[in-house]
């Protein structure tokens, strides 16, 4: 595969990434890995009784879930992933099934790097009834292609 590189990505280029769905065991181990027991995602009866009607999932785990779901842009260039940013706007229940929207904000040459640039890409995470779960950008750094000649 041949990567496409800071002179083949243009603002207003659009990707949608394949899907996942969340389930129980993803809330229950990301709880563990991070120490994130807050009632929220792990006691049905509190989520109730802050308006969800059940547990959900934490914000960062669909926000991770969403990072591996990146493989639509992975044949990019990519030197560094330098900044992230979302806003949890929608619940994520078990069971949600949930996709990657990214579109290019900014294309821009590095102001330090002349073998790279800065590519800012808007992402909005869905589920599958279409309603926007997460909104935010990443930051990425990606290799020019005179530089890989």
């Amino acid at each position: 595969m041949t990567a496409i590189h800071l002179d083949d990505i243009k603002p207003g280029d659009r990707t949608r990434s394949s899907c996942v769905t969340v389930t129980e065991a993803h809330i229950v181990w990301f709880a563990g890995l991070t120490g994130d027991f807050n009632p929220l995602h792990m006691d049905a009866e509190a989520a109730k009784a802050n308006g969800f009607g059940r547990t959900i999932a934490h914000g960062m785990l669909t926000h991770s879930l969403s990072t591996g779901l990146r493989s639509a842009i992975d044949d990019w260039a990519i030197l560094a992933f330098l900044e992230t940013r979302r806003r949890f706007v929608g619940p994520v229940f078990a069971g949600d099934t949930v996709h990657y929207e990214a579109e290019v904000a900014e294309v821009r040459p590095s102001a330090s790097k002349p073998d790279r640039g800065i590519v800012r890409v808007a992402i909005t995470v869905k589920n599958q009834r279409g309603e926007t779960v997460q909104e935010g950008e990443d930051v990425l750094s990606i290799a020019r292609k005179e530089a890989q000649a």
